[in-house]
């Protein structure tokens, strides 16, 4: 085999992701009614910006090798916290600033830090007392959740303060503005993972950490910033969140986590650790949303989503096992 034709073959396997949503976009455009308009594809977009967030952070941990469970938590909690200082509805406080203008930075910095502290919390628990990822982000999951409620009674928070609405009605280019903050994401995430030393060596543990150790990388700090990351996006999610319904709820992201996971498999990130790029976990979260969109558009059940989305992962984890079996070949 040729080197131009083995790179052809690995620039193939690092994105059929896209090559699956182009054919469906196409299926859906010749069969579906009324799918193929502008509106509908900027819905697709919209609807793709929180979980493709979520993801984001996801990934990164995914990559490194571990796992976090607790992201959906993460972002309520942080929607929560947001709509209960700048609602002035429910149970919001109603704060203000002056100027009006202040509190979108001090709304975004304060949803980053509740993601980061949880993040931190996580990160520590793993890296330092060298606990399951797995099990210590289910907790999170678990009680995070709980503190949402907790600090919630319940009820929800409403009318978020305008001068940090007006983000989730403005569009650019018929894609809302919020979407247009998630590509910003993924493309600053992209970059730092391919062209910086964390994003490089947060891939390299992923694919084998002792090797990386006994290259002088101080893995613990790097996989302790990968699960902070991985808060702080979360944090963002719920800040987007919480623009969008102009408030939030105790339940508020509730089966996110699900599609996120999803989204993060389907885009070629393989649970193993090693080995995922953000741009196919976009591409993920855009197929999720298409195919979501397509059904609601047919009058189709919403079960009918899950079934797709549960057949979608198990190829997704098949089609990983393929990819690692024709690697190793082509090696």
């Amino acid at each position: 085999m040729t080197p131009q034709t083995r790179a052809a073959l690995e620039f193939l396997l690092d994105n059929l992701v896209w090559v699956l949503l182009i054919v469906v976009l196409a299926v859906f455009s010749l069969f579906v009614p009324h799918f193929f308009q502008i509106g509908i594809f900027a819905n697709i977009v919209e609807q793709s910006t929180f979980v493709g967030v979520m993801a984001i952070g996801l990934a990164l941990v995914v990559i490194a090798g571990h796992m976090d469970l607790s992201v959906e938590s993460v972002a309520a909690l942080s929607a929560m916290v947001t709509g209960i200082l700048f609602c002035s509805g429910g149970i919001g406080w109603g704060w203000t600033l002056t100027p009006d203008w202040l509190l979108i930075p001090v709304s975004l910095l304060i949803a980053l830090v509740v993601g980061a502290v949880i993040g931190s919390v996580n990160g520590f628990l793993v890296v330092k007392v060298r606990m399951n990822a797995f099990i210590v982000t289910l907790a999170s999951y678990i009680w995070v959740r709980g503190l949402v409620v907790a600090i919630s009674g319940g009820r929800s928070a409403q009318d978020l303060a305008p001068a940090i609405r007006i983000i989730g009605i403005q569009t650019i280019l018929y894609i809302p503005l919020i979407a247009w903050i998630a590509i910003a994401c993924f493309a600053v995430f992209t970059f730092i993972l391919a062209k910086t030393p964390f994003g490089r060596h947060l891939t390299m543990i992923g694919g084998n950490e002792a090797a990386v150790y006994r290259a002088g990388v101080k893995v613990d700090r790097v996989l302790i910033i990968a699960f902070i990351l991985a808060g702080a996006i979360s944090g963002l999610a719920g800040w987007l969140l919480a623009i969008r319904t102009s408030g939030a709820t105790a339940n508020l992201g509730t089966g996110m986590l699900f599609n996120a996971f999803a989204a993060v498999v389907i885009g070629g990130v393989s649970l193993k650790g090693g080995v995922g790029q953000l741009p196919g976990v976009y591409a993920g979260v855009l197929l999720l949303s298409s195919i979501h969109t397509a059904i609601n558009l047919m009058g189709l059940p919403a079960n009918y989503t899950q079934v797709i989305l549960g057949v979608l992962v198990l190829a997704a984890v098949l089609l990983d096992t393929v990819k690692i079996a024709i690697r190793q070949k082509l090696a």
